[in-house]
């Protein structure tokens, strides 16, 4: 039977291409919209499942090939846009309004670059166009506003219906909260596990978060309160795990995924940061000095994905430093490409996990 040229027939043929992530129907899933047909011009709307999808460029591609096989098509125009589907809620957990998925960025051990891996993996993902907030959970060595380029933000305090309610900072397309805002740079956090958990409830609750795609939360090094707290407040769409090559960092990365799988959190992946340090005088040399294939061996012995490997960079620490993320000052670096992938890879995870619950 031939098709004649209408929004109809253009429905018919969309309706074999499948996105390539959920293995479904681009229009079973109401992923096109808006199909208009004039004098040959064809035109509709693809809605993506996040902004920073990897696959972007190839479902484009499949949905103008297929809309060319109908006769009489002069020309295909495809608007991309995306809304981010949001984890399904819990009973016994309470959701944050206007947040569609909570993610946890979690290591084993301190100084493995959690921080600055949640940082850049927050500004990837609001570069793609996504709405996306930060907590800096790590509240005895809060170290994100200094990443982010906040660290003399003015933060405020309002009365909302429900109590206080505190306004986060903004820069790089990124809201933040930190307990850096609300303390002296050189005063020490000296708390029990109650007034931790309390002020994590807080950056939760208490925080005029708005509409967000993704709040990503940076927590503090081990398997403690703080990481307790968050599993058992909100329902998670999944924690990123961190770890440098050595044996050390990945015994510990082992415990920290381990707990969020006993807290019934999804483990998106493991990253492994530092994987080879790249000299700025000598870009084409790679040196092992942590070791090599500790993500490799975890991924594998513990069935998670390996999201990426991100190699050291003395442009990593300069961006961290100066409050410049290195996704934003050196697009183009190793690392830079490097974390912009891993972005992409946990964006998909969650928009799977999301669909398919």
């Amino acid at each position: 039977m031939t098709l004649t040229l209408d929004s109809n027939s253009v429905l018919e043929v969309l309706r074999p291409v499948q996105d390539p992530e959920l293995q479904k129907s681009l229009v079973e899933l109401n992923m096109i919209r808006n199909v208009a047909v004039e004098e040959g011009n064809v035109s509709f709307t693809l809605v993506l499942t996040t902004p920073a999808c990897p696959l972007r460029e190839f479902i484009v591609e499949d949905c103008e090939k297929a809309v060319r096989t109908l006769p009489g098509v002069a020309n295909v125009s495809v608007e991309v846009t995306a809304e981010t589907p949001q984890q399904k809620s819990l009973p016994d957990r309470t959701g944050i309004e206007g947040v569609n998925n909570i993610l946890a960025v979690s290591s084993g051990k301190g100084g493995v670059g959690k921080s600055t891996v949640a940082v850049n993996l927050a500004v990837s993902l609001a570069q793609a166009g996504a709405k996306v907030g930060l907590i800096d959970a790590d509240i005895y060595g809060p170290n994100a506003p200094m990443m982010m380029g906040l660290s003399d933000a003015n933060v405020k305090v309002r009365q909302g219906p429900q109590g206080e309610v505190l306004e986060p900072a903004f820069n790089h397309g990124v809201k933040m909260v930190s307990m850096g805002f609300l303390i002296d740079p050189d005063q020490p956090v000296i708390w029990r596990g109650p007034m931790l958990n309390g002020v994590i409830r807080q950056f939760l609750y208490q925080v005029q978060w708005g509409e967000l795609d993704y709040l990503i939360v940076d927590m503090p090094p081990g398997t403690g309160d703080a990481q307790l707290t968050l599993a058992q407040a909100v329902p998670m769409a999944g924690a990123v795990i961190v770890s440098t090559p050595q044996n050390v960092a990945i015994a510990d990365a082992r415990r920290g995924l381990k707990m969020f799988q006993q807290l019934q959190v999804p483990v998106l992946g493991v990253v492994e940061n530092m994987s080879v340090f790249i000299p700025p005088d000598a870009p084409d040399q790679r040196y092992d000095i942590f070791g090599s294939g500790g993500g490799e061996k975890i991924s594998a012995e513990l069935g998670v994905p390996l999201l990426g490997t991100i190699p050291l960079e003395m442009t990593v620490r300069q961006g961290g430093d100066q409050g410049v993320p290195i996704v934003v000052q050196y697009p183009e670096s190793a690392s830079a490409k490097a974390l912009w992938a891993i972005a992409q890879q946990v964006a998909a995870k969650v928009s799977i996990a999301a669909l398919a619950s």
